[in-house]
């Protein structure tokens, strides 16, 4: 227990900050693909999954691609301003985005709450590796990651008990991020580098920008940064695909009436409807297994080389996922988000790693500082894989629609989705679970889990590549 008064506070007042903006920012966006997608009688915005797609795809990959230029901000003005800043921001953008339905207008919102995210990322990881040493760095950014799987893991489970009205969630978000202006009060300004505050912002862009363009000289790590992206986009359909996956194909009734029977708070809290969770429910499991087994993956992996590691991790993570997209039994789907979790637990936290141990001993910070690119590109890829080409082959609104057009059925216009699918289950005498499993059988939405696995496949199948060819240099 010693090693932990080692840290000041200021450590732990950034820790339980972090904790605090993870919580507000799963909260909702866990639950945003079906917010965007869902049936207007259910509190969604009935939004295309390729207009889905592009906010979610190009919004959050802004966020990871500006903390390049607001960590030059808050190196200028201080990370105290910056925090608060960004408290502002977030706040603000919880509060106005449900006052939104138009798809420019949330789309827009969601950039605006992007840029608060963007804002508070670099200073609040910048001050963890500030208030650690050589000696504490590891334990200490072992709690932060942490921090970040506990805030993911209660976040949703905490909005999902307000989902009867989707205003709530939000606000909830704006909440608990408001917290964080108390938090301020007991944070102290870590050492920063004067020399950075000095000259105009406009000239520390110019330098981020000349030292980007130095970044894509060095062929190998910008490979290397491309095949990492490419686990990105396969990772974040966890978020931007699955969920609306469960909640259109998987019978979670299985599950409902063994909640019922032994847990009935579950059963009672995170169900939209009688023998139905919340797929969002189902989807946090990711976060739960990664708070129960993180510790030992890491122990199981930590002799491994970083890119074994992540070849492993790859692979694993891309069967896990493409598993998830192939029944419509939940339990399987509890499988293999479980075989999901196991393989992000083995390879990404190794990217970092790896990007540690390939940068030049004077550019370390440079090249970690861009490790946002990968990221960046897996989310708009990301969102391009869960919009368009969900929507093309797995998305229920669209099949629904084909079958009704094949069958000729004449449906009243004004309907919501749920509306609209029930009144053609009632017109060829189903019910809605047995036209569901009519339209699975028939349209095979399920085929979507070929174009995943391709994906994390050949992300893995490319490092493997660039392993053999990058140990001969």
């Amino acid at each position: 227990m010693s090693i932990f008064s080692k840290f000041p506070r200021t450590f732990w007042v950034a820790n339980t900050i972090e904790l605090f903006e993870r919580w507000a920012w799963y909260g909702f966006f866990m639950l945003f693909a079906n917010y965007l997608t869902g049936s207007s009688d259910m509190g969604g915005l009935e939004f295309t999954q390729s207009q889905k797609g592009l906010i979610m795809g190009v919004g959050t990959g802004i966020l990871y691609f500006l903390p390049v230029l607001t960590g030059a901000i808050a190196d200028r003005y201080g990370y105290k301003k910056v925090l608060a800043l960004a408290f502002v921001i977030y706040t603000s953008a919880f509060i106005l985005l449900p006052m939104f339905s138009s798809f420019t207008g949330v789309f827009l919102m969601y950039l605006y709450l992007a840029l608060g995210a963007a804002l508070f990322k670099p200073v609040i990881s910048a001050t963890i590796a500030k208030t650690t040493t050589e000696e504490t760095s590891s334990i200490g950014f072992g709690i932060f990651y942490m921090m970040v799987n506990i805030g993911a893991f209660f976040g949703p489970m905490v909005t999902l008990l307000f989902k009867g009205s989707s205003q709530m969630i939000f606000y909830i978000s704006a909440g608990i991020i408001a917290l964080n202006f108390i938090l301020l009060m007991f944070y102290t300004e870590p050492d920063r580098d004067e020399s950075k505050a000095q000259g105009s912002l406009w000239e520390a862009f110019s330098v981020i920008f000349r030292n980007m363009v130095s970044i894509f000289k060095d062929a190998k790590f910008l490979i290397f940064l491309l095949i990492v992206a490419g686990f990105w986009t396969m990772y974040n359909q966890l978020f931007f695909t699955l969920p609306v996956f469960i909640s259109q194909w998987v019978d979670t009734s299985s599950l409902f009436y063994f909640f019922d029977k032994y847990i009935p708070f579950i059963s009672a809290n995170y169900s939209p409807a009688p023998g139905v969770l919340d797929a969002e429910f189902i989807t946090n499991m990711d976060a739960l297994y990664i708070i129960a087994f993180q510790i030992i993956v890491s122990s199981i992996v930590m002799k491994m080389k970083p890119l074994k590691s992540m070849m492993s991790g790859f692979l694993v993570c891309s069967i896990g996922m493409s598993l998830t997209l192939v029944s419509q039994n939940v339990v399987f789907t509890l499988v293999a988000i479980l075989i999901f979790a196991l393989g992000e637990m083995a390879g990404s936290p190794k990217i970092t790693e790896y990007i540690g141990r390939i940068a030049p001993a004077d550019k370390k910070a440079l090249y970690m500082g861009y490790s946002f690119i990968p990221v960046f590109l897996g989310n708009v890829f990301a969102g391009f894989i869960s919009g368009n080409v969900y929507q093309a082959m797995s998305d229920k609104v669209t099949i629904t629609e084909r079958f009704a057009a094949e069958r000729m059925l004449t449906i009243p216009e004004g309907l919501s989705t749920n509306a609209y699918f029930e009144e053609v289950a009632r017109q060829v005498s189903l019910t809605p679970r047995e036209l569901t499993n009519y339209l699975w059988d028939v349209y095979n939405p399920s085929g979507m889990w070929v174009v995943i696995l391709a994906i994390g496949v050949a992300a893995a199948a490319c490092l493997f590549v660039y392993d053999r060819v990058t140990s001969k240099l």
